[in-house]
């Protein structure tokens, strides 16, 4: 009685705003209000459900239809672009000495897998052509020479049925290839021409050419090359409209039909050969559309609605073709979708009813509802306060770790989790590394994680170089939580660094590399290999008053060298590959760790390895810091893999931009050897070869450069790297992926205690 009574006290004493809420609160409270709210809401979708739903519907179609003239500008931005490589094989082509056999495998090649190209050609002034077409009957890709003769001219068209060029037809016929207007455009330019769009002869289809003359010695003309594009191949987008019942037209500024999938090709056109305009078809929606749109000047995507004779559409008009290269003009090519508004208020109808029905059952059992919410609501509120001490419970307990206290937490994944934590007795900063009992419960998984996290604390606790990051302890909690308490790190790793202030100066670099290679000497002398050295695993940082300290962080896939190369623990299955001998092959059931883009030979073959794999992997590093791109990039990891076992070495200076000395080149160049032994023989001897090198004074990176780009270039914590795998197997990308898991959060302190 005293308790309710108190209760009626604060309540009474409240202001006027919490008694309402308390009242709302209360069993009577809901029993009353929520069949008010459920036919309130009932009534407000009758009404607003119509507009709402065909609002959402318009807003997606909008959506897609931009989307989809997104897409189609990409692609014929892509396909137009091809235009320079082709014109540069063209170029090698043309000579008229060359075996046709040769030149008809060539160009054959060419044409095939690109999008939008229909055929090539070269002309020389002799009146020969070479050139491929495309078989009417076969649609089969064959190329023809055209020799000119006294009156005539002899073609012979080649085939490729056993893969080598054969001859399958002859004809005699009076093309002259000097006459042709492409001919008469590139030598009277002198340049690259893009010729007005014109209908093919066989397919008649609208198509546009693009032709260059080719000169020798001397200025004398060799030879006319030129590239034939269909425009209605050029993205598969113009032929796939975004809804049911949508129409897809692709058209230039001044009317011309490009390409109209959904309609078929007037005959009266295809007789006469000539370009299609919107008068040839016999749709009201495309005559509104041209007779809306006169004089088409934007560049930006627009909506517009058109009332057409058989309804009304939405439609969309958006440029696809831009300035290319070598266009001396932009492309007035326009993309337009049409859209009934039938299609769009179909989903409209169905949510319409689809709500009333709702509606109407949600009036039906709402005091049913609101009664059965009264009576649990005293039983709920109990629960609610039980698990609400529980929590602070457990929330008091997770942030009081043995001496440390956690802080913030810096980022987490799938396996564990990075705090920033304080001692209690020192007040000393620290980075802790969780590992959650949760991510130890499969029990395939559970002893691979929980050894790769004994193993990195081992490793991490053995090493005493200032280049390695310091471990304070290790242990596990009684709730089964494994942990262990790194120093916490200021600064950005090698990856970010160059992704945000761009390729490094030389002198920096070397600096850089010579405290990796101390960190990694160190290791390699106690008989362990790193396995995994890449930009995000070097971390540049402020310690005290020092200035770019490289820390090497990520020992969860170290190596012992008296280990066998296969490690159960990070295991990668390659696609098979045509090998030299039984020691060089990607196996299939051999065990490959590391990263694609800095990963050895020798290790990507399964052979075994040595402290010089470290080495190779560290050049790797050096060339992403002088250049801002890796040795090999590929948009495959795997090729990446076979490039680095099997591709020699690009040239390093042309890629760098800055002073670059020759004992550095020769450096990175040497520890990218293929071989092992073609590389420096350890850490130790590429620190001495690398303090060997000859630093002008002007290009040297002093204390005081360092110390004045910390102060205005350094990255706040705001600017901290987001994305990283924050897991226990977070150290190569190769590994194990079905352990891995996106982080939601990482600043620039959570790098220090990478998971």
């Amino acid at each position: 009685m005293r308790r309710s009574d108190e209760t009626r006290a604060s309540i009474a004493d409240a202001p006027p705003a919490e008694r309402l809420g308390r009242v709302l609160a209360s069993p009577a409270g809901v029993l009353v209000i929520l069949p008010l709210l459920v036919i309130t809401a009932g009534v407000v979708v009758m009404l607003l459900g119509r507009r709402a739903t065909g609002d959402a519907t318009s807003s997606m179609a909008r959506r897609q239809m931009a989307a989809q003239a997104s897409d189609v500008q990409r692609d014929v931005a892509f396909a137009l672009d091809q235009a320079e490589p082709m014109f540069a094989s063209l170029r090698r082509l043309a000579d008229p000495q060359l075996p046709i056999a040769d030149v008809a495998t060539r160009m054959r090649d060419l044409v095939i897998g690109r999008p939008g190209v229909a055929n090539v050609s070269i002309a020389f002034p002799s009146g020969t052509l070479r050139g491929s077409f495309i078989e009417p009957t076969s649609g089969e890709i064959r190329v023809q020479e055209s020799v000119l003769g006294e009156g005539h001219t002899q073609r012979t068209n080649y085939g490729f049925a056993a893969g080598a060029p054969e001859i399958v037809s002859t004809e005699v016929t009076s093309y002259d290839p000097r006459t042709r207007l492409h001919w008469q455009a590139a030598t009277a330019a002198k340049a690259r021409v893009w010729m007005p769009p014109r209908v093919f002869f066989t397919s008649h289809k609208t198509g546009m050419t693009v032709t260059e003359p080719v000169y020798g010695a001397g200025g004398v003309l060799v030879a006319v090359t030129t590239l034939d594009f269909d425009v209605s191949e050029l993205s598969s987008f113009v032929s796939r409209a975004p809804f049911d019942g949508a129409r897809t037209v692709m058209f230039a500024a001044d009317g011309t039909i490009l390409a109209f999938p959904s309609a078929p090709l007037p005959q009266a056109a295809v007789k006469e050969n000539r370009l299609l305009r919107h008068t040839d078809f016999d749709d009201p929606a495309l005559a509104a559309l041209f007779g809306a749109i006169a004089n088409l000047t934007s560049t930006q995507l627009r909506f517009i609605e058109l009332d057409a004779r058989d309804g009304t559409y939405l439609a969309s008009i958006a440029p696809v073709g831009g300035k290319r290269a070598g266009i001396a003009a932009p492309l007035d090519w326009y993309l337009a979708t049409l859209v009934p508004e039938r299609v769009l208020l179909g989903p409209t109808h169905r949510l319409e009813k689809q709500s009333l029905l709702a509606s109407a059952g949600a009036l039906a059992i709402a005091l049913g509802v609101a009664l059965m919410f009264a009576w649990n609501l005293v039983r709920m509120r109990k629960a609610v306060g039980a698990a609400r001490e529980r929590a602070r419970s457990a929330e008091a307990r997770v942030r009081e770790l043995g001496s440390y206290r956690l802080v913030e937490r810096l980022g987490y994944g799938g396996m564990g989790e990075v705090w920033r934590a304080e001692h209690r007795l020192l007040a000393r900063q620290a980075a802790i590394k969780l590992m959650r009992p949760e991510a130890l419960r499969d029990p395939l998984h559970a002893p691979k994680v929980r050894e790769r996290f004994r193993r990195e604390a081992q490793t991490l606790a053995a090493m005493r170089s200032q280049h390695t990051i310091a471990l304070y302890d290790y242990g596990v909690t009684d709730d089964g939580t494994f942990f262990y308490v790194m120093e916490l790190l200021d600064g950005v790793d090698l990856d970010r660094l160059v992704r945000q202030h761009g390729a490094q100066p030389a002198a920096r670099v070397i600096a850089l590399l010579v405290q990796a290679c101390q960190s990694l000497a160190e290791a390699h002398e106690a008989g362990l290999l790193h396995r995994d050295i890449k930009p995000a695993n070097l971390f540049v940082c402020r310690c005290a008053d020092e200035v770019d300290v490289v820390k090497v962080l990520d020992f969860g896939i170290v190596h012992s060298i008296a280990e066998p190369v296969a490690d159960p623990i990070d295991v990668v299955t390659l696609p098979p590959e045509p090998i030299a001998s039984p020691s060089q092959r990607l196996t299939q059931v051999g065990a490959v760790v590391g990263t694609p883009g800095y990963i050895p030979p020798e290790q990507a073959f399964g052979s075994t390895i040595d402290a010089r794999a470290d080495l190779y992997a560290l050049a790797c590093v050096a060339w992403w810091l002088l250049t801002g791109t890796e040795v090999f990039a590929r948009p495959d990891e795997n090729e990446i893999v076979r490039a680095h076992a099997q591709e020699p070495v690009p040239a390093l200076r042309p890629r760098v931009r800055g002073w670059l000395p020759d004992g550095l080149e020769a450096l990175v160049t040497a520890c990218l050897a293929k071989a092992p032994e073609k590389r420096p023989e350890s850490a130790r001897a590429l620190i001495g070869a690398l303090r060997s090198i000859a630093i002008p004074p002007e290009h040297a990176w002093t204390e005081t450069r360092a110390v004045a780009w910390w102060e205005t270039e350094r990255p706040r914590a705001q600017d901290g790297p987001r994305g990283r795998a924050m897991d226990a197997t977070a150290g190569a990308r190769l590994l194990v992926p079905s352990l891995d898991e996106a982080p939601t959060r990482d600043d620039r302190h959570g790098l220090a205690g990478k998971l």
